[in-house]
C-alpha cells in the first residue's frame, strides 16, 4: 500500500483536509499527518478522518542549543520549521517509508524538500492536487519510482500561478531558499518552472525574480541570470522582456562577471527604443536607449577586466548599435551654421580650458597660457557649479534631446548656461571626451572653435557615441593606437565631416625627473600606479618572481594608492587575488608598498627599473616619467593593442617592449647584470624621454594647435 505523509505548519481547514484524506484513501493510500500547529485542540476531529496516524512536531526550540536558536532567529520561516522538526524520530521514520510527502502550506515546503533528500525515491510536492496527480502516476506505473526532489514541475507551475493571487512573498522565498537552489536538481526544476507553458506573464515575472533571488543566495549567480533570461524568452511584451533581460545581465555584472546574454539584453533595449521612437515617445525611447548604452559599455565589461570585447573586435561590437533607428537618430550629425573663426589678429586669443573634476593633465597647459602674451585664459571646472554639473552628465536628457531634434528643456538649459562662456571664448579646450563633450555639442557653438582631447579611458565608454563630432573642430588624441580604436568605433569620425584629428603627447615636465640614483636602486623594480585593474600589477609580480629566482636582491616598489573594492565586484576580486599574492612577498621584503605620494621624482630616485604592466594605456605617464629618471624601461606589449598597426611597440623605442613576463625578466637581468650596463641603458632612456616628451618639446605642439591658423 502507498504511504502518504502530510506536513503542515498551520492548522489546515478540517473540511478540506477530510475530503483530501478520503481521496487518498479511495486510491488505497494510507495517510499520516504531522505538523508544528497545535494538534491537541483538533485531535478529536482528526481522529474521525481515517488518518493512519497523527503526530505533534515540536512547536518551538526550547530544547535546542542557544546557537541553533540564534540560527533560527536569523532564518526564514520555513527554515525555522525545519530546525524545530529535524530531530523528531517519528517524522524521520515516516518520511523514510513514505511514497509521497506533501507540504500542506508554504511554511512546510522547506521541510518537505529536506526530507526528500533523505528519501529521494519519494514524490515530494506542495499542495493536495499535485500530490494526487503524483499518486495517480505511481498507481499507473504499478510501482514506486524515483522522482525529482521538491518541487515537482507541475506543482511549481501551479504554485507560480497561485503566488500572484495571494500567496505571500515569504512562501516563494522559502520555497526557493538557499539549500534548495544549491541542489542542481532543485535549481534546474525552478528554472524549468519559470519557462513552463501557460503561466501568466505577471506570475512568470514574479516567480523568475524569486528564483533568481534564491539562486543568488545559493551562490548560483549565472543560474540566477539564466532564470531571468529564460523567463524573458517566454514573455511577448517587449518592455517586460527587456526589463527581465536587463535584470539578468545586471545580476552577473554586479558579481563582476561578463554576462553571457549581454547581446540579447542590449538588442531588447534597442528594439524597445526603436519602437518608442517610431511612436514619437521620445522620453521612453531615450530611457530604453540609455539602458542599452549603459549595459553595452558597462565598466565591468571593458574597464575593470583584463580584456574587453571592444578591443577584440571594435567594429563588430558596435554593429548592433548602428542598426538601431533610435541610435541612428542620436548619432546623426547636426553640424554648425557657421565655421569657427580664425584666431584674432588684433588681440590675445580668448582660451577657455574646461573639464569636470579631472584636471590631472592640465597643470602645465594652464601654467603655459595664464601668462602667455598671446592668450587670455579662463578655466572652468564644470563640477564646481551644481547647475553645470547637472547638465554635464545628464545622459538620458542628452539622448532625449537628440531624439526630439532639440525640442526639449535640456537644450534650452545648456544654451542658457553655456552660451556666456561660448560668447566670450574664441577657443574652448575641453579635456576628456566624456559627458561634458556630449553636453557641449548639444548646441551650435556659433563661431567658437571647439577642441576636445580624448585620452584612453573614454574609448571604452558610451560618451563618444553620444557626442556630435560635427560640432567639434579638433579632436586631440594622446596616442596613435587610441586614435585607431576610437575612429573604428564611431562612424562620425570616419567620414568627410569628421573633425581635424591630432596626436599630442600629454604635458609632462620630464626634465625635473632627471636626478642621480644610488647604485643599489639597480635592483629595485618600480610600478607607478596600481589603483586600477588595467594596471595589472600581478604581471609585474610574475616578473619579480622570475628575476628573484636568479638574484634575491631584486625588489618591487609599488607607488600609488590601492584599488578601491567599491568600484565594482570585478575590481574587488582582482584586489583580493592581488593581496593574496602580495602578502608573503611583502613579509619577506621582496615587495615594498610606498603608497600614494606627491613626490614622484623623489620616489623614482630609488627605482632602477620602471615597469609598465598594463593591459591598456594611452601613453602611460608613469612609465615616461620613470624613463626620464634614467630607470630601465620595461613595457608590456599592452594586450588590448598588441599586434595592431599602432601599439606599445610603435609608441616606444625598439627594445623597450616585451611580450611575456619571461621576456621582461630576461631584459632586466641582461641590462642590470653590471652597473655600467644599467647606467648606460638608463641614460639612453632618459635622453629619449626628455627629447621626445618633455613639456619644452610638447608645448610647441599646443602652441600650433591653439595659435596657428587652421
Amino acid at each position: 500500500m502507498t504511504e502518504v505523509l502530510f506536513i503542515a505548519t498551520k492548522r489546515p481547514d478540517l473540511g478540506i483536509l477530510a475530503d483530501s484524506v478520503r481521496k487518498f484513501r479511495d486510491r488505497d493510500a494510507t495517510v499520516f499527518l504531522t505538523g508544528t500547529f497545535h494538534v491537541l485542540p483538533v485531535e478529536e476531529e482528526l481522529s474521525l478522518m481515517a488518518l493512519e496516524g497523527v503526530h505533534q512536531l515540536p512547536r518551538g526550540l526550547s530544547t535546542r542549543s542557544s546557537s541553533v536558536r540564534r540560527k533560527a532567529k536569523a532564518s526564514p520561516a520555513g527554515m525555522r520549521v525545519w530546525l524545530q522538526a529535524q530531530r523528531d524520530r517519528w517524522l524521520r521514520r515516516r518520511a523514510l517509508k513514505a511514497h509521497v510527502i506533501v507540504a500542506l502550506d508554504p511554511g512546510a515546503v522547506y521541510t518537505v524538500w529536506r526530507l526528500s533528500q533523505y528519501n529521494p525515491a519519494a514524490e515530494a510536492h506542495f499542495g493536495i492536487a499535485a500530490a494526487l496527480t503524483a499518486l495517480d502516476k505511481l498507481t499507473r506505473q504499478g510501482a514506486v519510482a524515483r522522482q525529482a526532489a521538491l518541487p515537482a514541475l507541475g506543482a511549481v507551475a501551479k504554485d507560480v500561478r497561485r503566488s500572484i493571487d495571494g500567496i505571500p512573498a515569504a512562501m516563494m522565498r522559502t520555497a526557493t531558499a538557499r539549500p534548495v537552489m544549491r541542489s542542481a536538481l532543485g535549481a534546474r526544476l525552478w528554472r524549468s518552472a519559470v519557462s513552463a507553458p501557460g503561466v501568466p506573464v505577471k506570475a512568470r515575472v514574479a516567480a523568475s525574480r524569486y528564483v533568481a533571488e534564491g539562486m543568488q543566495w545559493a551562490g548560483r549567480t549565472s543560474g540566477a541570470a539564466i532564470a531571468l533570461t529564460t523567463a524573458a524568452s517566454k514573455i511577448p511584451d517587449p518592455a517586460v522582456r527587456a526589463e527581465l533581460l536587463d535584470e539578468g545581465v545586471m545580476t552577473e555584472i554586479a558579481r563582476g562577471i561578463s554576462p553571457r546574454d549581454l547581446r540579447v539584453a542590449v538588442a531588447a533595449r534597442l528594439a524597445q527604443a526603436d519602437e518608442q521612437y517610431a511612436k514619437g515617445h521620445h522620453e521612453a525611447a531615450s530611457e530604453a536607449l540609455n539602458r542599452a548604452l549603459f549595459l553595452d559599455f558597462h565598466r565591468v565589461l571593458h574597464i575593470d577586466q583584463l580584456s574587453s570585447p571592444l578591443a577584440e573586435d571594435a567594429r563588430n561590437y558596435t554593429k548592433r548599435l548602428q542598426g538601431s533607428t533610435a541610435f541612428q537618430a542620436v548619432s546623426r550629425p547636426r553640424g554648425r551654421k557657421t565655421p569657427a573663426a580664425a584666431p584674432p589678429k588684433d588681440r590675445p586669443l580668448r582660451l577657455l580650458v574646461t573639464t569636470s573634476a579631472n584636471a590631472n593633465f592640465l597643470q602645465h597647459v594652464l601654467s603655459r597660457y595664464e601668462d602667455h602674451p598671446q592668450v587670455e585664459l579662463r578655466y572652468l571646472d564644470l563640477a564646481a557649479q551644481r547647475s553645470l554639473k547637472r547638465i554635464a552628465w545628464a545622459a538620458r536628457l542628452m539622448l532625449e534631446d537628440r531624439l526630439a531634434d532639440g525640442a526639449t528643456d535640456y537644450q534650452a538649459d545648456v544654451e542658457r548656461l553655456m552660451r556666456p562662456y561660448l560668447d566670450w571664448a574664441d577657443t574652448v579646450f575641453l579635456d576628456w571626451s566624456v559627458g561634458p563633450a556630449s553636453m557641449l555639442t548639444t548646441i551650435d557653438p556659433g563661431d567658437t572653435r571647439i577642441v576636445v582631447r580624448l585620452h584612453s579611458y573614454e574609448a571604452f565608454t558610451r560618451w563618444p557615441h553620444m557626442t556630435d563630432f560635427s560640432r567639434v573642430d579638433d579632436l586631440v588624441f594622446v596616442a596613435p593606437h587610441v586614435k585607431d580604436l576610437v575612429t573604428s568605433l564611431v562612424p562620425q569620425l570616419q567620414g568627410a565631416g569628421a573633425p581635424r584629428m591630432h596626436v599630442l603627447d600629454n604635458a609632462m615636465d620630464l626634465s625635473g625627473f632627471v636626478v642621480p640614483k644610488p647604485d643599489e636602486s639597480r635592483f629595485n623594480l618600480g610600478l607607478i600606479g596600481v589603483s586600477q585593474v588595467a594596471k595589472d600589477p600581478l604581471w609585474a609580480v610574475e616578473v619579480l618572481k622570475r628575476v628573484r629566482a636568479h638574484d634575491e636582491r631584486y625588489r618591487l616598489l609599488l607607488v600609488g594608492g590601492d584599488m578601491d573594492p567599491k568600484t565594482s565586484k570585478a575590481t574587488a576580486e582582482y584586489r583580493t587575488k592581488f593581496e593574496r599574492e602580495l602578502a608573503p612577498l611583502v613579509e619577506s621584503g621582496a615587495v615594498v608598498r610606498l603608497g600614494p605620494t606627491d613626490d614622484v621624482p623623489g620616489a623614482l630616485t630609488d627605482i632602477g627599473v620602471i615597469i609598465s604592466s598594463s593591459v591598456r594605456e594611452g601613453c602611460h605617464v608613469g612609465l615616461m616619467e620613470g624613463a626620464a629618471s634614467a630607470a630601465l624601461p620595461v613595457v608590456r606589449d599592452w594586450p588590448f593593442y598588441a599586434g595592431k598597426p599602432n601599439s606599445a611597440r610603435t609608441l616606444y623605442p625598439e627594445g623597450w617592449v616585451v611580450g611575456t613576463p619571461e621576456e621582461a625578466a630576461q631584459r632586466i637581468l641582461d641590462a642590470t647584470s653590471t652597473e655600467e650596463k644599467w647606467q648606460k641603458a638608463g641614460r639612453l632612456a632618459s635622453e629619449h624621454a626628455v627629447s621626445s616628451w618633455d613639456w619644452d618639446v610638447v608645448q610647441k605642439q599646443f602652441d600650433r594647435l591653439f595659435l596657428d591658423e587652421v
